[in-house]
């Protein structure tokens, strides 16, 4: 879980992660990731190379697009 921490922050320094982070959820952790990509392919190369997908532990890491953001100004 540390290399995958390193890795968001790494995308977070890169300007491609907007936020990420655990999820306080009852049910069973898990986190979320808001990324600024120009294409789909590139989420998936980074959804690919996450540590967590690579150790093959079973972790799931879902892509879902958000047509828009709205920020706190």
């Amino acid at each position: 879980m540390q290399q995958h921490v390193i890795y968001w922050t790494k995308l977070a320094d890169e300007d491609i992660a907007i936020a990420f982070g655990p999820v306080a959820d009852p049910a069973g952790a898990w986190g979320v990731g808001i990324l600024q990509v120009g294409t789909e392919a590139e989420a998936e190369t980074i959804r690919a190379e996450d540590p967590t997908i690579k150790s093959g532990r079973g972790f799931k890491f879902e892509l879902f697009p958000m047509p828009r953001l709205i920020l706190r100004t």
